[in-house]
């Protein structure tokens, strides 16, 4: 009987070795071979200012690709869809944004639901929303030049945004509300297009995060005329920001988050969220961020997924007082 109970001991402590040993190693494996970050919008926007720089610290810190893949369309909603729908082995991501948490008001179906078939995992990044101008189409000095120019003719100025029901879109929405001004909407399928058109001349204004539009700003391309919220941008200093203007209220803010697909292992997302946090840690990323404007999130898992689904009630709020529709 000793000798059948020490047996028993022993199968047991061999089985439990053999499980952690296993839990172990799947602890450590992840990334095996590369990852894909699904982008849910062409390249060359907001995302991508952020997507980017982190593929390739993250290549540098795991040994492993991360491979951006850009599926734009449909405000966004086309690249969550693929995404939702993917292997839920870790090895495909999805990098969201704000627009993500508009949608769902915006669209009567979706073949996704966000908080649904999808894990929250980080926020990636955080960054004001910006009024940037074409200089030559509009050539204003600063926010009471253009504000007068604007009441002045309603309807004849126009703003691109990233397509109906994105944040860009929003945004102009609620600045419209707030500032009762009228401002004709242009969507696009995407930041980077409308952006691309913006500098180019064939659209007079933009809503825009600031990530995606630092850059043109820094070279001239573009004005930047106000940053949203109560406090200017340390990334622009010079750049006024809402409260300052008159419009205290107007807290519109770009965000970017990373998310798996439902169904991947709990210790696949820890080591997943471990490496993104490393990547994000680093100088190179650092400086990235704040060249975009933008702070690395602070939201663990959990607290990241509690404030998707505020800020998915606040759009709801937002949408309903505009009255804002597809086209």
């Amino acid at each position: 009987m000793k000798t059948f109970n020490r047996r028993v001991l022993i199968a047991h402590a061999a089985a439990g070795l053999a499980l952690s040993t296993g839990w172990a190693r799947a602890q450590t494996a992840w990334p095996a071979k590369p990852v894909t970050l699904i982008v849910p919008f062409p390249a060359g926007g907001g995302t991508d200012a952020f997507a980017r720089p982190l593929s390739g610290v993250f290549a540098k810190q795991t040994g492993r690709t991360l491979v951006i893949e850009n599926k734009g369309g449909a405000g966004g909603t086309l690249g969550a869809g693929v995404a939702a729908k993917a292997q839920s082995d870790g090895y495909t991501l999805f990098m969201g944004a704000v627009h993500h948490a508009i949608a769902p008001s915006m669209y009567k179906r979706l073949d996704y639901d966000l908080e649904r078939d999808f894990i929250p995992l980080a926020l990636l990044a955080k960054v004001p929303q910006v009024l940037v101008v074409n200089p030559k189409a509009m050539p204003v000095a600063n926010f009471e030049e253009f504000m007068k120019l604007v009441k002045a003719s309603p309807g004849k100025y126009n703003y691109g945004s990233a397509g109906t029901g994105t944040s860009h879109h929003m945004a102009g929405e609620l600045f419209k509300l707030q500032s009762k001004t009228f401002i004709t909407h242009i969507p696009y399928t995407g930041a980077g297009p409308a952006l691309r058109d913006l500098v180019g001349g064939q659209v007079d204004m933009m809503f825009d995060g600031l990530g995606s539009s630092a850059t043109h700003i820094k070279g001239g391309r573009i004005k930047a005329l106000m940053v949203s919220g109560n406090k200017r941008s340390p990334a622009f200093p010079d750049v006024p920001c809402a409260a300052e203007l008159g419009l205290p209220d107007y807290t519109v803010s770009t965000w970017y988050g990373l998310w798996a697909p439902k169904g991947v292992p709990a210790d696949v997302q820890a080591r997943i969220v471990e490496e993104f946090n490393k990547s994000g840690a680093t100088d190179e990323a650092k400086a990235a961020w704040a060249a975009n404007g933008a702070e690395f999130g602070a939201l663990n898992p959990k607290q990241f997924g509690a404030f998707v689904s505020a800020e998915i009630k606040q759009w709801a709020a937002v949408v309903k007082a505009s009255g804002a529709k597809l086209d």
